[in-house]
């Protein structure tokens, strides 16, 4: 897969395809402050993207009216938004491809999932039964998410609900390491858990994951790691750039204001290049 989609001389041992690294969030301050997660890059790529040809529609993880985990096909910015933020359920974005790939409405789908999705769709777009492919031609982007773990449906939905106390979460957050927490965002304020409450709901699957930060992707994204503390890092990513489609895009939302870097810290990719060797090893 990747001799087939990327520059084997990109890749990197530790991290798959590798172009560029940036520490970057969206410029509005309603994406950030509306859900999404840190400093919202995501969505407003997603957005940038549907509006400016680069997708005609956008797979993306979400939740049903009961909480439960859902994939979406999205076409405007109201749905874009509406689905932004991490769930750590591990929503059946896959089936909501398919089935939008077998209606062949769409002839550039975007997808954002994390690195087991991400790698399936690559297998698709490899169209290994061509007589078969489902329509794979119509996959576009595919924007990644640095993944950890993700949590059994079931357990988080309890442990969520006994945190708020009954409140309504509209935000979810795995803090850095040192902290050792997961954080629950209600109306009347933050509520903190241990991990040790947490860890026991890891998917097992998870467990034998090799991948943290989504390698088959054309550019991914993940929660960044400034060194200036956690207030500061909690607002905005860090993005990989893996392939020549990811740079177009980025760069054109970059020059459109759509998003802004800082820049980025001295010693950075190494940081993610030893994550991601651990989380291999």
């Amino acid at each position: 897969l990747r001799e087939k989609f990327f520059d084997p001389a990109s890749v990197l041992p530790e991290m798959g395809p590798f172009k560029a690294l940036y520490v970057a969030r969206a410029t509005d301050a309603s994406i950030r402050e509306g859900g999404a997660q840190h400093g919202g890059t995501v969505t407003a790529l997603v957005e940038f993207a549907l509006k400016n040809g680069f997708m005609d529609a956008a797979v993306l993880g979400g939740e049903d009216e009961k909480g439960n985990p859902a994939g979406v096909l999205a076409t405007s910015a109201e749905e874009v938004r509406k689905a932004s933020g991490s769930k750590f359920k591990i929503p059946p974005t896959l089936a909501t491809l398919n089935k939008a790939l077998a209606a062949d409405e769409y002839k550039k789908i975007g997808v954002v999932a994390t690195p087991c999705k991400a790698k399936a769709v690559y297998k698709m777009k490899s169209k290994p039964l061509p007589e078969k492919d489902n329509n794979a031609d119509n996959i576009g982007l595919v924007i990644g998410l640095f993944c950890g773990w993700g949590l059994e449906w079931d357990g988080l939905t309890e442990l969520s609900a006994k945190s708020a106390e009954g409140e309504k979460v509209s935000h979810s957050d795995i803090l850095p390491s040192k902290y050792h927490s997961m954080e629950f965002t209600t109306e009347s304020g933050t509520k903190s858990v241990d991990l040790d409450e947490v860890l026991p709901l890891v998917r097992e699957v998870c467990k034998t994951c090799d991948d943290m930060t989504c390698e088959f992707s054309d550019l991914s994204v993940g929660g960044a790691r400034t060194g200036d503390g956690w207030d500061v890092d909690k607002g905005w990513n860090q993005v990989i750039i893996r392939s020549e489609k990811g740079a177009e895009l980025f760069k054109a939302a970059l020059e459109a204001g759509v998003i802004e870097t800082r820049e980025t810290p001295e010693g950075a990719l190494d940081k993610i290049k030893v994550a991601s060797a651990n989380k291999k090893a």
